[in-house]
């Protein structure tokens, strides 16, 4: 498919994981794409890469600025807000200063960017902000309060953002992954005492049987950030295995 060519993105945490394969789909589908990450070295062409922290306001806003005028700072098309980290542990098991680092990446890392892109997106005739939130925004997941909330909120973000920009030509989705094959859930497995364990029983509680791909995501980012999908806005598409919406019988033994 070629229906990104002429069109220029941004992917924040782009460097990895979903936000990789979504800067490398979007290229291969004729875009133009810039990549944030706090560290951007193992970029390659071509995309282009660029250092910032979506906790400091002023290196976003330079790095956005620094992108948009590489891509021939003629605006800017697509925003994909991927950037993020996570956490465990029920509410008693974080303190404050967690939370506040938790809530600043998640969901004021969204506010940074969107906020320092939005001029440029005004300028597209095919403006799309895409964010990554999560399954966790909308099911009771054990061991995830902080992150749940802090995914809650984004999705929350993302309607109240597709409702102020409609009028102003730019549609915002967010795509709700459920537990995807990433480098930061291999890091999660790796400190179980039972690693096969725990990944079997993260892949058994998808009804697919199976974690999700980083570029399945990915797939839906690209969707929802397409010309194509000129109609779509204020939209949770739940990349999960079925974990919403599914509701099988036991197995019988």
């Amino acid at each position: 498919m070629t229906d990104f060519t002429g069109l220029r993105a941004l992917v924040t945490g782009g460097a990895s994981g979903i936000g990789r394969a979504t800067a490398e789909l979007l290229a291969a589908r004729g875009a133009q794409v810039a990549v944030l990450d706090l560290d951007p070295s193992g970029v390659e062409k071509p995309l282009r890469g660029y250092a910032a922290d979506v906790t400091d306001d002023a290196a976003v806003r330079d790095a956005v600025a620094a992108a948009v005028a590489d891509l021939g700072g003629r605006g800017l098309d697509v925003l994909v807000n991927n950037a993020g980290i996570g956490a465990q542990g029920t509410v008693e098991d974080n303190d404050d200063d967690r939370w506040h680092t938790v809530l600043d990446v998640n969901v004021l890392g969204v506010v940074r960017t969107s906020r320092a892109a939005l001029p440029h997106l005004r300028s597209s005739t095919h403006a799309a902000i895409v964010n990554t939130c999560s399954i966790a925004a909308t099911a009771g997941l054990p061991q995830r309060a902080l992150y749940s909330a802090s995914k809650g909120a984004v999705l929350s973000l993302t309607l109240a953002m597709a409702a102020d920009h409609v009028r102003e030509g730019v549609r915002v989705n967010c795509v709700n992954p459920g537990t995807v094959d990433t480098p930061w859930v291999g890091r999660l497995l790796d400190a179980a005492p039972d690693p096969a364990a725990e990944r079997a029983a993260l892949e058994a509680r998808q009804p697919t049987g199976r974690l999700v791909s980083a570029e399945e995501v990915a797939g839906a980012i690209a969707y929802l950030a397409s010309p194509l999908s000129g109609a779509t806005t204020g939209t949770a598409l739940a990349v999960d295995g079925g974990m919403q919406g599914l509701r099988l019988r036991p197995v019988a033994q």
